[in-house]
């Protein structure tokens, strides 16, 4: 990752948000990135999530399609 990266602006949406811009759209016309645990990934995920633990985000950035908006939660 490149320092600029980290200055980029990042948008936050709503649960209800971030349903209207998944709706009607192709899974595969966007990330949709699980960042809990393991655990909480196996009890209930959204359909199509990939499950990447916030701890372990840095070493999976190169799985993240860039040209592609993402969604985690």
């Amino acid at each position: 990752m490149a320092l600029l990266d980290y200055f980029k602006p990042v948008v936050s949406m709503t649960a209800e948000e971030a349903r209207e811009f998944m709706k009607g759209k192709n899974p595969d016309d966007y990330n949709l990135i699980d960042v809990r645990q393991p655990a909480e990934y196996e009890l209930k995920h959204l359909a199509g999530a990939k499950l990447i633990p916030v701890g372990e985000l840095q070493n999976h950035l190169n799985e993240v399609d860039k040209a592609r908006p993402t969604i985690t939660y």
